[in-house]
């Protein structure tokens, strides 16, 4: 029988366990990381388990099929996103080893300081779901950023939150959770200036890693 292998890291439990909402797990599962961009993810649902996964998907991607089926997927989430990607609200990137990165913007996601997604900000989400529901052999990966304006703590914890109110919503949306992780980077991985209100903005964001399930 042949066996199924998740790409690529076997990641770490978030920091600041004590402060997530319910629901969360704090057991390390297998779950890519982007040649380790994304340390720290925890488990969305609490049965993560290499075969609830591969149950979920109904096996993983074989030899060449991975690039083809990533690619279309990227198609499609341009396609559905178009509106967004055009008005600087997403972005959808090819990374190495066949992973495709979603970057959010906050100002169309959430209000400062908080961690409930914008009725504004459901239809891009619903865009997204589509996507993701078609294309099943797949983890993601939500992660959540923050500007440098508050605490340390205070930040990990709302980027912890934030990254949840997606992934809870993904749910809502038959998204399978097993597919599902989050993590929260607070502000340690700015993208640009936190000196001005332009870079902030830019800092507060939501990405969503895409990765393939691999069959070996």
């Amino acid at each position: 029988m042949k066996k199924i292998s998740i790409a690529v890291v076997v990641a770490v439990t978030l920091a600041g366990c004590e402060n997530l909402p319910t629901g969360y797990t704090n057991q390390g599962v297998a779950i890519g990381a982007v040649s380790g961009a994304v340390l720290g993810a925890t488990a969305y649902s609490g049965n993560r388990s290499r075969g609830a996964i591969i149950g979920a998907i109904g096996g993983g991607l074989a030899g060449g099929a991975v690039g083809t089926y990533m690619d279309n997927q990227k198609r499609d989430l341009e396609k559905n996103l178009a509106k967004e990607i055009q008005s600087g609200d997403a972005k959808v990137d090819k990374l190495p080893n066949d992973v495709v990165r979603i970057t959010m913007t906050s100002h169309s996601a959430f209000d400062t300081n908080s961690t409930v997604v914008k009725d504004s900000f459901y239809s891009t989400l619903d865009k997204l779901s589509d996507v993701m529901t078609r294309y099943q052999k797949t983890t993601l990966t939500v992660v959540g950023y923050t500007d440098n304006v508050g605490s340390d703590k205070y930040n990990q914890d709302l980027s912890q939150r934030r990254a949840y109110s997606v992934a809870q919503y993904l749910e809502s949306k038959h998204v399978n959770p097993v597919r599902l992780a989050t993590a929260g980077k607070g502000e340690s991985q700015p993208v640009a200036s936190n000196t001005t209100e332009a870079g902030r903005q830019l800092n507060r964001r939501v990405e969503i890693y895409v990765e393939p399930v691999r069959e070996s």
